[in-house]
């Protein structure tokens, strides 16, 4: 259920593992162009292991779901305006294989969700099937009663290496009881080669969420560092590269925020659950959405004085060599300096061909490097992409550079 960064790369692995895969979403382009034998996102070698998969009629995509032995739920688990989880796309997955649930089928929510969401889920399906025992871990279900079994097996992976770490890397299954625990650890067993290591649901959902709460804390620190530094006339990253020879420290890398679906979202979950109580994690958050407005500030501040500026951002994505847009800080940049109308901002983004909707109206224009470079007064480098590795600093003498990623180190 959802055939995006994950979904997708999931159900074409499963297939060529020889499960027999209905991928599902709720796009209508998405599903034509899978059952094409082609993708909608990048992902290297995704292309390849989706032609094969549908190719072999292993893997079909539909805009319905169908009886299945496993529902695997990968849907987007996005954050309101006020930083609420909007749970809107698990509570829609789940009421849509309501119905195709049968005694012993077992749904596994793989979307990094709040904690209690396995849970709710569980009450959703009980609700819609009262034919079926839901697993609880306060009712036995005595034996031969018809039931459904629910675990969570949050994903783990990182954008540009999802088919590797999808076999390679540690997973963590935690099920509504003790059999729906097992029954996950024995699926992800046939296609995973880390370790599948078993506990409760609750522990599984807060394992995912602690594990990005910890590098935004440890990227909060590198981000504060760099505005320190500023002030101190200090090379971050120097600092950074002497601090990291203690045996004991590992600094991340300074950026212009924190972007993705999982770092800058998780922590909220976690805040949310907590009925705010989280001191740290929300001052984690609070350095890293700063260091984006401070980025907007610099570029501002550059533009006084310069007639009718133009703009270059480098990089629109939330990390390197990947088009994955979602909360990404250089797309907020670009949206806050178009809507101060600091100057005309060109984007270049070599991952994607057209922009966003929200970017492309704002007046922001999508160009090539060699276009930004010649046409810029200042070149704000957000995202290092390899293609911007070779850029010749040269051509950068005349200009005004802000480098937020340590792309001309």
């Amino acid at each position: 259920m959802g055939l995006g960064y994950i979904g997708l790369p999931t159900a074409s692995l499963l297939a060529t593992k020889g499960f027999d895969v209905l991928g599902v979403d709720v796009n209508t382009k998405t599903v034509d162009r899978i059952n094409l034998g082609e993708i909608h996102i990048v992902e290297p070698g995704l292309d390849i292991l989706v032609r094969s998969a549908v190719q072999s009629g292993q893997l079909t995509a539909s805009l319905e779901p169908a009886t299945a032995d496993i529902y695997i739920i990968a849907v987007p688990t996005p954050l309101s305006a006020d930083n609420r989880p909007e749970l809107s796309y698990v509570e829609a997955a789940t009421r849509a294989v309501a119905p195709f649930l049968t005694a012993s089928s077992l749904v596994i929510l793989e979307s990094t969700s709040p904690i209690g969401t396995t849970e709710k889920i569980g009450r959703w399906l009980a609700e819609l099937r009262p034919d079926l025992a839901a697993p609880s871990n306060e009712d036995s279900n005595p034996p031969g009663r018809n039931r459904f079994f629910l675990a969570h097996c949050p994903e783990r992976v990182l954008p540009g290496r999802i088919l590797e770490e999808l076999v390679q890397n540690d997973r963590v299954v935690g099920g509504i009881d003790a059999e729906s625990t097992a029954r996950a650890h024995d699926f992800y067993r046939s296609f995973v080669a880390g370790e599948i290591v078993k506990t409760d649901a609750r522990t599984a959902e807060m394992a995912k969420l602690t594990e990005n709460a910890f590098r935004d804390v440890n990227i909060a620190l590198a981000n504060e560092l760099s505005m320190l530094c500023e002030r101190f006339g200090i090379d971050v990253w120097r600092l950074i590269d002497i601090a990291n020879h203690h045996p004991r420290v590992q600094i991340l890398k300074p950026g212009p925020g924190v972007g993705g679906h999982c770092i800058p979202i998780d922590p909220w979950f976690i805040i949310d659950s907590a009925g705010g109580d989280a001191p740290l994690l929300k001052a984690a958050r609070g350095v890293n959405q700063t260091k984006t407005s401070r980025v907007v500030e610099d570029v501002q501040s550059k533009v006084e004085g310069l007639t009718d500026p133009v703009i270059a951002c480098l990089g629109l994505s939330y990390k390197n060599d990947v088009d994955d847009l979602r909360e990404s800080p250089s797309v907020e940049i670009a949206l806050q300096l178009a809507a101060s109308q600091a100057g005309t901002i060109l984007a270049v983004e070599p991952n994607i061909v057209e922009l966003p909707a929200k970017l492309d109206a704002s007046g922001v224009k999508l160009v090539d490097l060699e276009t930004a470079i010649a046409h810029a007064d200042i070149i704000v480098a957000l995202v290092k992409h390899r293609e911007f590795l070779d850029v010749n600093h040269g051509a950068l003498a005349s200009k005004v550079v802000i480098d937020t990623c340590g792309l001309l180190r």
